[in-house]
C-alpha cells in the first residue's frame, strides 16, 4: 500500500501451507459517515489527508467524518478504509441528444458536488457504420471549469444489443457514470462547437442532492444490500471510528450496539465517542453508571477535542475518535504491543488540545470505568499509565480490559485465521500431512512471537500450546491454541475453524470439555500448564 510498516507486521496476500504466517496490520482504521462526495457504500482506502480530499472531497461542515479524518492523519494516522453513506442523496445527470431521442446518464457518485461532463465523437468509426461511437466521460472540479480530475474513454461504443461493445454492458465497468433508461435507437449526435467545428462537452446538471443528514439506520445499513458497516464485508480493519451524525447529533445506541456487535463478529475494536453533554468529567462519571456498552471490542477516549476549523477559522469542539485512531496508530511505532517500555499515554499532537482538564483523581476512577483519558502534554504522574478496553471492571480477564493485550490477542488470532485459509481449498479430502503443516505454521509463529518477547520472560513451554484436529462430521481443519496472557499469566483459548464456507473464531475457557475434545491425552499437562501461570 505504500505505507510504512515499522513493526513488519504487513500481511501477505499469499496463503498456503509452504509459507511462514505473517502479522497482520494492527491499526487499520475504518470510517464510516458522510461525506461531499466520492464513491457511495463501497470502500476506499487514503493514505493521506490530501487522498481523502481529491476522493470525498475534503472538509464539509455537514460532515464530522470529514474532520474526524483530519484529525486521524494530523495525530499520526497511516491508512484508513473510509465508506461514504447516504441518507436520500440523489446523482447528477447529464443528456446527450442522440436523433429525435436522448442518451441520459447518471454520475455514479451521488450529490451536489459531482460535476461531470461528456463530449461524443466517430473519429476511427467507418463511414457506413451508423451504430458506433466514442464517448469520453471527465469529472471537472468546478462547473464549467477544465481542470480535470478524473477521466474515463470509450472507443467503439455501439447502440446495438447484440454488439460485444454494447454501451449497456461497458458503462457497467464506469466509475464515473451508470446509464439512466434506456438506450436510443440512434447513437449520439457528435458533441462539436458550432462556430469552431471542434470537440466539445455537455456538462451534468444540477440536479444532484446531498440528502438529509445521517440517522443511525444509516449507518447500520443493510447486511444483505452491504450497506453501513456492512459495505466493510472482504475488507481487513483493526479499528472502526464512527463520527457524531452531525456536528450536534450523537451516534446513537442503535448504531453502537449494532457495531459493538459487528466488531466482535469481525475481530477489531470500535472507538466510541464521549457524548457531547459530557462537559465535565464529573459529569461523564455519573453518566457512566447507566452506560450500556461495556464490552472488551469497544475504547473510549475523554473528554472532546479542541482544534482549529479551517473552515469557520477558528477553534471548535470534535468527538476525539479521529484523533484517538490516530494517535493508537502513532504509540505503535514506539515498540511492538508487549514492549514495556511502549508508552500508552494519550497525547495529543501540538494544535489539538483536550475540551476539558481532567484531574488526576478523576482520571483514575475514569480508568476504573474503562474511559482513557486524553492530555495535550505528557505528565510524570501518568508513567505507566496503560490504556483500557471498556471491559474495565466488568471482564473475568484482565486482558480483556487491557487495551494492549486485547489487540495483542487479536493480532494472535487474525495473523493464524488468515494463514491458514489454505485448509479451505483442501477440504473436505484433508490429510494427516495437512494437519501437521498447520499445526507447524502455527507453533513457528507463536515461536517467532516468544523469541520477540511476546510472552516475557516465560520459557516457550510455558507460554502457548497448540492442537490441531481434523472435524470429519462438519468436514474442518479445528485449530485449539492457548498463550499466557501479556499483563497477567492467565491462559488464554481460541478455538479457530476452517470451513470450505469460511472461518469461525471464538474465546473458549480452557476446561476439560475442550480439553477432551482437542487435545484428552494432554489434558494433565494443560491444566498444570495454567495452574503454574497462576501461581508465578
Amino acid at each position: 500500500m505504500g505505507v510504512s510498516d515499522p513493526l513488519g507486521l504487513a500481511a501477505k496476500e499469499e496463503r498456503s501451507p509452504d509459507l511462514e504466517l505473517a502479522r497482520v496490520p494492527i491499526a487499520r482504521t475504518a470510517f464510516v459517515g458522510r461525506t461531499l462526495r466520492g464513491p457511495l457504500q463501497r470502500p476506499r482506502r487514503v493514505h493521506s489527508f490530501a487522498e481523502f480530499q481529491r476522493l470525498f472531497g475534503g472538509l464539509w461542515q455537514p460532515s464530522p467524518l470529514s474532520y474526524a479524518i483530519e484529525h486521524f492523519f494530523d495525530n499520526g494516522g497511516r491508512e484508513a478504509l473510509v465508506v461514504r453513506v447516504a441518507n436520500g442523496a440523489r446523482s447528477a445527470t447529464l443528456t446527450l441528444r442522440a436523433g429525435l431521442g436522448t442518451l441520459t446518464l447518471e454520475a455514479s457518485s451521488p450529490g451536489t458536488r459531482e460535476f461531470l461532463r461528456a463530449s461524443v465523437d466517430y473519429d476511427n468509426v467507418p463511414t457506413a457504420d451508423s451504430q458506433r461511437f466514442n464517448l469520453t466521460v471527465q469529472r471537472v472540479r468546478v462547473p464549467r471549469g477544465n481542470h480535470v480530475e478524473d477521466q474515463e474513454i470509450f472507443p467503439l461504443l455501439s447502440v446495438d444489443a447484440a454488439d460485444e461493445r454494447y454501451i449497456a454492458r461497458m458503462l457497467e465497468r464506469s466509475e464515473l457514470v451508470r446509464l439512466l433508461g434506456a438506450v436510443p435507437t440512434q447513437r449520439p449526435d457528435r458533441t462539436c462547437d458550432a462556430q469552431q467545428g471542434a470537440a466539445a462537452y455537455v456538462a451534468s446538471s444540477g440536479d444532484g442532492d446531498d440528502g438529509a443528514p445521517l440517522s443511525d439506520y444509516d449507518i447500520v445499513g443493510s447486511e444483505l444490500e452491504h450497506t453501513g458497516l456492512f459495505a466493510l464485508e472482504g475488507e481487513e480493519f483493526n479499528l472502526l471510528c464512527i463520527p457524531p451524525l452531525t456536528r450536534e447529533l450523537d451516534v446513537g445506541p442503535c448504531a453502537w450496539l449494532a457495531a459493538i456487535r459487528y466488531c466482535r463478529q469481525r475481530r477489531a475494536l470500535l472507538i466510541i465517542d464521549p457524548p457531547a453533554l459530557w462537559h465535565t468529567a464529573d459529569e461523564a462519571l455519573r453518566a457512566l453508571r447507566d452506560f450500556d456498552y461495556c464490552s472488551e471490542q469497544a475504547v473510549m477516549y475523554y473528554p472532546r477535542i479542541l482544534a482549529h476549523d479551517k473552515l469557520r477559522g477558528h477553534f471548535e469542539s470534535f468527538a476525539p475518535s479521529g484523533a484517538v485512531a490516530g494517535l493508537i496508530a502513532r504509540s505503535d511505532e514506539s515498540g511492538p504491543l508487549w514492549s514495556t517500555n511502549r508508552s500508552e499515554e494519550a497525547v495529543l499532537r501540538p494544535g489539538y488540545r483536550p475540551a476539558c482538564l481532567v484531574s488526576e483523581d478523576r482520571r483514575v476512577r475514569l480508568e476504573q470505568k474503562g474511559v482513557n483519558t486524553l492530555q495535550a502534554v505528557r505528565s510524570v504522574a501518568r508513567i505507566g499509565v496503560r490504556a483500557r478496553t471498556l471491559a474495565a471492571g466488568t471482564a473475568a480477564s484482565a486482558d480483556a480490559q487491557s487495551l494492549a493485550a486485547r489487540r495483542f490477542a487479536l493480532l494472535v488470532v487474525n495473523s493464524i485465521e488468515l494463514g491458514t485459509r489454505w485448509a479451505r481449498e483442501v477440504l473436505p479430502a484433508l490429510e494427516p500431512r495437512h494437519l501437521e503443516r498447520a499445526r507447524s505454521q502455527v507453533q513457528r509463529f507463536l515461536e517467532a512471537l516468544h523469541a520477540d518477547g511476546a510472552f516475557g520472560a516465560r520459557p516457550a513451554a510455558q507460554s502457548f500450546f497448540v492442537r490441531v484436529s481434523f472435524g470429519r462430521e462438519e468436514g474442518a481443519l479445528r485449530i485449539l491454541i492457548g498463550f499466557a496472557g501479556t499483563r497477567r499469566p492467565d491462559l488464554q483459548g481460541l478455538r479457530i475453524v476452517q470451513r470450505a464456507s469460511g472461518s469461525e473464531v471464538r474465546a473458549v475457557s480452557l476446561d476439560r470439555r475442550h480439553l477432551l475434545e482437542y487435545c484428552p491425552e494432554e489434558i494433565e499437562w494443560v491444566e498444570r500448564l495454567a495452574s503454574q501461570l497462576r501461581s508465578g
